[in-house]
């Protein structure tokens, strides 16, 4: 009984040991304001000397200035990750703003580390994510001034303006470096391309249309 006891202890706290490391560390001093040219390679950035750091690297210049959405999408985004404010490393937050001209878009992309909450400051937005297999459930919303919506780690979202004129929206991520995958950009303009063959199949379209469209990207 003793020894059955033991076992189930020794089990216990592997699972719990498991939990433990596969969440993000808690941080072991104040700030590790990132040394973003620096050598020495770690899962985020080496920290700058602490007695180098100044208030600059906790601050951010911009946000209020609208982007530059004179482009094929529309649409424009401003970030403040960790390689414009250092002082983020480590902590495990970051932010944008989406500026859109009428019905610009942000097309289906995903972030690899962040859940990503969006907050509109003007016009209209249209929002979705896609969940995973099986279901591929498209959940979507047309937010207005000062709504607020969730996109979950992971899933594929976007973005849309659906008024006529510019909209404005800001987003803070659960990542200092959120990453973004833009799907028609890795799927169709890969270095080097995806072979035309694979992707006819997979999309069930002939090699012309692909290669029509790794052209585009």
């Amino acid at each position: 009984m003793a020894h059955g006891l033991g076992s189930i202890m020794v089990l216990v706290l592997a699972l719990a040991l498991t939990v433990a490391w596969a969440a993000d560390h808690s941080p072991l001093q104040d700030f590790c304001v990132a040394d973003i040219n620096g050598q020495v390679r770690v899962n985020g950035f080496a920290c700058k000397n602490p007695n180098g750091v100044q208030a600059n690297d906790f601050y951010f210049s911009g946000m209020h200035m609208m982007g530059n959405t004179s482009n094929r999408l529309g649409s424009s985004v401003t970030p403040a990750f960790v390689f414009q404010i250092p002082g983020l490393n480590t902590l495990g937050i970051s932010l944008a703003r989406l500026d859109f001209a009428p019905w610009g878009l942000i097309p289906p992309h995903m972030h690899p580390r962040a859940t990503e909450i969006l907050t509109v400051l003007e016009g209209q937005i249209e929002v979705g994510f896609v969940t995973s297999n099986p279901d591929n459930r498209h959940i979507s919303k047309v937010l207005n001034k000062g709504d607020v919506f969730v996109f979950p780690v992971n899933l594929v979202h976007y973005q849309r303006n659906v008024g006529n004129m510019n909209a404005v929206a800001m987003v803070a991520l659960s990542s200092q470096n959120p990453g973004v995958v833009p799907i028609a950009n890795v799927v169709f303009g890969s270095n080097p391309d995806i072979s035309t063959d694979v992707l006819a199949k997979a999309f069930q379209v002939s090699d012309d249309i692909i290669s029509d469209m790794q052209v585009k990207f």
